[in-house]
């Protein structure tokens, strides 16, 4: 069961990215890291670069917050 967790301002940068498994981590204006998947980015390019600015959504997915709907 996953929840979405929509609309919460959520700003960070993308900490890293791994375009051949399609695996990255967006570190939150708080420090808190979130995973993500290349799916989960909003403009449908499956791959984003580090060091890019974002705004996210949270998602509960296998018991952890993870990044959604990532957004540049």
């Amino acid at each position: 069961m996953t929840e979405l967790e929509r609309g919460t301002g959520r700003r960070g940068v993308v900490t890293s990215f791994d375009e051949q498994s399609g695996l990255g981590v967006v570190t939150a204006e708080d420090g808190s890291d979130h995973p993500f998947h290349c799916i989960e980015i909003a403009d449908g390019t499956r791959t984003i670069e580090v060091g890019a600015e974002v705004s996210f959504d949270l998602l509960a997915k296998f018991g952890r917050w993870e990044a959604a709907n990532v957004r540049r």
